[in-house]
C-alpha cells in the first residue's frame, strides 16, 4: 500500500477522520491543477485510489463527490471518473484557489482576474464616492496611509497595504455581491498584488493614482472616482503584462541553462 504523506509527514489515513478527508480532497486537486492527472484523463478507480492513498472508500467517495461540486471531475457508470477541462472548474473555492496560487497560476487565471477587477472596481469606487460613511472613509485613508509608509521600504508591506485599499473602497460601495467577491479571490488579488507591485516602474506614480481615487471617493465625486479607478487598474494591467513576461523569460533562461 502507498500511503501519501501530509505536509507534516504524517500518512494520510493516519489523521483524523475530518482531516483525512481534508488532506486526500488536497492532494487530488493538486494532481489535476498540475496536470498529473489531465484533463479528460479517467481518473484511477476507487479501489486504486484507496490503495494509492492509504485511505478507506468512505473517504474516496467523499472527496469525488466534492470534486465533481467543484465541476473538476464527473463520474459515469462504467465509463469511469474523469478529469473536466478548466473551465467547469470553481477557481473561487478556496482549495482551487490556494492550490492555483502554490503551483503557480498561468496567464489567463492573472488576465481574467484583471479583466474581473476593470468590471467591478470602477463601479464599487464610484459607489463609495455616493454612499460611504465617515468609518468606511477612514478604514480607505488609512489604508493609503500605510502604502505610503512601505512605499520602497518593504514589498510585503506595500502589497498588503494595496490590498486593504482596494478591499475598503469594495466594502465601502455598499454591494454585497462586491463584497463577496472580494472575500473569495482575496488570496488571488494579494497575489496578483505581488506580481505587479515588483513590476511597477515607480512608486511614486503608483501612490499618486492611488490618491486620486482616495481623493474623488473622499470629494464626493463618483465618476472622478470611477474615472481614477479605471486608470489604476489600466496601469496593472500593464505591469501585470510585464510581470508575467518576465516571469516568462526567467523560466525559459532557467529551461536553457538545465
Amino acid at each position: 500500500m502507498v500511503q501519501i504523506l501530509t505536509e507534516d509527514g504524517a500518512p494520510i489515513a493516519k489523521r483524523g477522520k475530518r482531516s483525512v478527508r481534508e488532506a486526500l480532497l488536497q492532494s487530488l486537486v493538486e494532481l489535476i491543477v498540475s496536470g498529473t492527472f489531465a484533463e479528460n484523463a479517467t481518473l484511477p478507480n476507487e479501489m486504486e485510489l484507496t490503495e494509492r492513498f492509504g485511505v478507506s472508500r468512505t473517504s474516496v467517495r467523499e472527496s469525488m463527490q466534492y470534486l465533481s461540486a467543484l465541476g473538476m471531475v464527473r463520474s459515469r457508470t462504467r465509463a469511469g471518473t474523469i478529469v473536466l477541462p478548466r473551465e467547469n472548474w470553481n477557481y473561487l473555492d478556496p482549495i482551487v484557489l490556494n492550490v492555483m496560487l502554490s503551483i503557480g497560476a498561468d496567464d489567463a487565471f492573472y488576465s481574467s482576474l484583471i479583466d474581473a477587477r476593470q468590471l467591478l472596481e470602477p463601479a464599487a469606487a464610484a459607489q463609495a464616492a455616493a454612499n460611504a460613511n465617515a468609518r468606511q472613509l477612514y478604514q480607505i485613508a488609512k489604508a493609503f496611509e500605510d502604502m505610503v509608509e512601505a512605499n520602497s521600504r518593504d514589498n510585503e508591506e506595500w502589497s498588503r497595504a494595496d490590498l486593504e485599499f482596494h478591499t475598503a473602497i469594495i466594502n465601502a460601495s455598499g454591494n454585497w455581491v462586491y463584497r463577496q467577491f472580494a472575500s473569495a479571490i482575496r488570496a488571488a488579488l494579494l497575489a496578483s498584488f505581488r506580481l505587479t507591485n515588483r513590476a511597477s516602474q515607480s512608486h511614486e506614480q503608483a501612490i499618486l493614482a492611488h490618491q486620486d481615487v482616495l481623493e474623488a471617493i473622499r470629494m464626493r465625486r463618483p465618476d472622478a472616482a470611477r474615472h481614477a479607478m479605471e486608470q489604476l487598474i489600466g496601469v496593472a494591467r500593464s505591469e501585470m503584462t510585464d510581470a508575467l513576461r518576465r516571469t516568462r523569460m526567467a523560466a525559459s533562461a532557467s529551461d536553457k541553462n538545465r
